[in-house]
C-alpha cells in the first residue's frame, strides 16, 4: 500500500497544499463559481476532496458543519477553513482573500459602469428584465431552505411569528436572535423538566428574558447622516450577525439603508442585488456595489472590509470549539431557530422588493417564467439572470425605438 493510500485509509490528509496552490485554486473558483453558496461548496468539495485529496470527506463535512454554526457567508468561510487547515494562518488569509478578490473586482467594475451609465436606456432595459428574475431566484431559495429548516411544528410557528413581527416593523435582529433564543432556551427547559429540575429560576435568568427586557431599545432607530465610518460599522454588524443564506442580507440592507437611513432607494437596492446575482463569487459582494454607489472606491473598500472581516475572525476562533458545539443539543436548537427566523426575514423582504420589481404584465410574466424554469429544470440562476437581462434589453429597446 502506498503512503497516500495509507493516509486516505487512516482518514489523514493525503497532501498538504502550498500557499501558491491555495491562491491559484481559490482565485479560479472566485472567478467562475456562479450559482450561490451551495454550488460554491459543491465545487470546493470536488476540488479539494475528490480531485486533489487535500481533505477526506469526513474532514470536509466537519468544516461544513462549522460554517453553519457561525454567522457569515458560508462558501467564503469554507474557503477560509480549508486554507487554515492546509497552511495555518497564512493559508486562512490567502484562501479567503483569493476567493473574495475576483468577485470584488468584477462587482466594482459593474458599479463604476452603473454610476456612470446607469441612466442610459440600454442599462435601464437590462435591469428591467433582471429584477423580476431576482424575485424568482429568492423564491427558489426560500423553498429549498424552508424544506430543510422547518423540521418541527415549533419551528413552523417561529417562522410564521417571525414573518408577522417583521411586517409589523420589529427590528430584524430581534426577530433573528429571538427565534434562536426561543428554540434554544425551550430545548434547555425541556431537558431540565425531563431531569426533574426547577426551571422557573432558569427561565427568569435566561438570556431570552434579558433579551426581551431590552428589546424595545434595540428596535428604536433614527435616520443617520452618511459617512464612511457608519458604513463600515453597518456592514461589520451585518457580517457579524447574519446567519442562514446570503439572501437574508437583503432584509438587513433594506431595513437600514432604505427604510431607516435613506442612503439608497428601493430601485438602487434591487440593482445592487441584481449585480450580486449576475456575478460569480460570494453574494456578500453586494456590499461592494453599494459602497461604490454611495462613496466611490473608498466606499467599496470600506463596505467590503466590514462585511467580510467577521468571517475571518469567526473561522479563526471557532476551530477549537467546533467539536463541543457539534455535541451540544442547545446550540443546535438555537441554530435551528435562527435559520427559521432568517427565512421569515427573507419572506418579508421578497414581498417588499416584489412591489418594486413587478411593475407591469411583462415583468410579472418574466418572474413567473423564471419560477417555472428554476423549479422545473433547475437551471443555474446566473444563466437565468443573464437571460432576464437580455430579454429586458430587447423588450425595452423595442418599446423605445
Amino acid at each position: 500500500m502506498t503512503e497516500t493510500s495509507k493516509n486516505k485509509a487512516s482518514g489523514k490528509i493525503a497532501k498538504r497544499a502550498s500557499l501558491w496552490e491555495l491562491a491559484v485554486l481559490f482565485l479560479r473558483l472566485g472567478t467562475t463559481a456562479f450559482g450561490g453558496p451551495a454550488a460554491h461548496i459543491a465545487m470546493m468539495e470536488a476540488e479539494v476532496v475528490r480531485r486533489r485529496g487535500w481533505l477526506t470527506h469526513e474532514e470536509f463535512l466537519d468544516l461544513l458543519g462549522a460554517t453553519n454554526l457561525i454567522p457569515g457567508p458560508n462558501s467564503t468561510e469554507m474557503a477560509i477553513h480549508i486554507g487554515h487547515r492546509q497552511a495555518g494562518w497564512l493559508g486562512l488569509l490567502v484562501s479567503g482573500i483569493s476567493f473574495i478578490l475576483p468577485a470584488v473586482l468584477i462587482v466594482t467594475g459593474f458599479a463604476w459602469a452603473y454610476v456612470r451609465y446607469g441612466s442610459l436606456p440600454q442599462v435601464t432595459g437590462i435591469l428591467y428584465g433582471v429584477k423580476p428574475v431576482i424575485i424568482a431566484v429568492v423564491l427558489q431559495a426560500l423553498w429549498s431552505l424552508g424544506r430543510s429548516a422547518i423540521k418541527t411544528k415549533l419551528l413552523a410557528v417561529i417562522g410564521i411569528v417571525g414573518v408577522l413581527l417583521t411586517f409589523l416593523g420589529i427590528n430584524e435582529l430581534l426577530v433573528l436572535f429571538g427565534g434562536g433564543l426561543v428554540v434554544g432556551v425551550g430545548q434547555l427547559v425541556m431537558r431540565q423538566i425531563k431531569n426533574g429540575r426547577n426551571v422557573l429560576s432558569l427561565i427568569s435568568a435566561s438570556p431570552l428574558a434579558i433579551f426581551f427586557q431590552s428589546g424595545t431599545t434595540a428596535a428604536t432607530t433614527t435616520a443617520a447622516a452618511f459617512g464612511l465610518v457608519p458604513l463600515f460599522l453597518f456592514f461589520l454588524k451585518v457580517g457579524s450577525v447574519l446567519f442562514g443564506s446570503g439572501y437574508v442580507l437583503l432584509a438587513f440592507l433594506r431595513a437600514d439603508l432604505v427604510e431607516r437611513w435613506h442612503w439608497l432607494t428601493e430601485s438602487q437596492l434591487l440593482d445592487a442585488i441584481a449585480v450580486g446575482q449576475v456575478t460569480p463569487g460570494p453574494v456578500f459582494t453586494t456590499a461592494t456595489f453599494i459602497g461604490y454607489v454611495l462613496s466611490g472606491t473608498k466606499g467599496a473598500a470600506v463596505a467590503t472590509l466590514g462585511i467580510f472581516l467577521p468571517a475571518f475572525v469567526f473561522v479563526a476562533a471557532s476551530g477549537p470549539l467546533v467539536p463541543r458545539l457539534r455535541r451540544s443539543v442547545t446550540a443546535g436548537a438555537f441554530l435551528d431557530g435562527v435559520n427559521v427566523a432568517s427565512l421569515a426575514l427573507m419572506v418579508v423582504v421578497t414581498c417588499q422588493l416584489g412591489r418594486s420589481a413587478l411593475v407591469d404584465l411583462t415583468t410579472i410574466a418574466l418572474a413567473l417564467t423564471s419560477v417555472l424554469i428554476l423549479f422545473r429544470f433547475r437551471l443555474n440562476s446566473a444563466w437565468l439572470v443573464l437571460g432576464g437581462g437580455i430579454a429586458g434589453w430587447l423588450l425595452y429597446a423595442r418599446v423605445h425605438i
